[in-house]
């Protein structure tokens, strides 16, 4: 049995460094500070910058969740961490090599580049257009319908507002998976690609410890089997 704890509010991530099966990657700096009014506060975990474990995450509760609403988080890919440029182009430069930039937009907008996908293992070339841009998506980690179920229904705008759009919960990945991926917990959805899982499996964790969400006993379970083999 999980021990229940308070709620955690939730905060964007300053520097989150995850260890994985396949090394360490540095996720987020520079961050914007639109919760810092919100008085929100980190789990001492994290706050000493060690990744939260399964144990740690508070228990889903019964209960009514208002019907999810997307526009509650705020229109997507805001510039929330003000260096000029959107979070999708800010993803997309972070996770891609090669990279090339649309002419005029001082570096800012993604034209073209190469993708490693971490969900399939597939190198894609990516183009922006019309048709080509979905070959290459940006992922939720932890998706923003799933959030709502588990806590994110009662933040501020704010709170959300940061939440969608903060780099730890960012990825540039293969367009068709992220479309299969949708809104599912790690129960109904893992990536494709098995070298990747310990570190999907963390990133998860992490992101929901640091914003106080909850787990559901499903998710919970393939989370503490994954985070076992890593």
């Amino acid at each position: 049995m999980c021990k229940r704890r308070p709620r955690v509010r939730p905060r964007t991530i300053a520097t989150l460094v995850v260890a994985a099966a396949v090394g360490a990657i540095t996720i987020g700096s520079n961050l914007p500070t639109l919760l810092d009014t919100a008085e929100p506060s980190h789990p001492a975990a994290l706050a000493s910058g060690t990744p939260t474990g399964v144990d740690d995450i508070a228990e889903t509760q019964p209960g009514r969740v208002p019907a999810y609403d997307r526009a509650a988080f705020g229109r997507a890919w805001q510039d929330t961490d003000r260096n000029g440029c959107d979070q999708r182009n800010d993803a997309l430069r972070a996770a891609m090599r090669d990279v090339q930039f649309r002419p005029g937009t001082r570096g800012c907008v993604v034209a073209a580049g190469v993708l490693d996908d971490p969900y399939t293992g597939r190198t894609i070339d990516f183009t922006r257009g019309p048709t080509t841009s979905l070959a290459v998506q940006i992922d939720h980690i932890v998706p923003l319908a799933w959030a709502w179920r588990q806590g994110a229904a009662e933040w501020s705008d704010a709170q959300r507002l940061a939440f969608a759009n903060d780099p730890a919960n960012l990825q540039a990945v293969d367009g068709p998976a992220n479309e299969t991926k949708s809104d599912s917990g790690p129960a109904e959805w893992m990536p494709e690609n098995t070298a990747y899982r310990c570190t999907y499996a963390k990133r998860f964790v992490t992101i929901v410890g640091t914003y106080g969400l909850t787990l559901d006993q499903p998710d919970r379970a393939v989370l503490t089997r994954t985070l076992a083999t890593c």
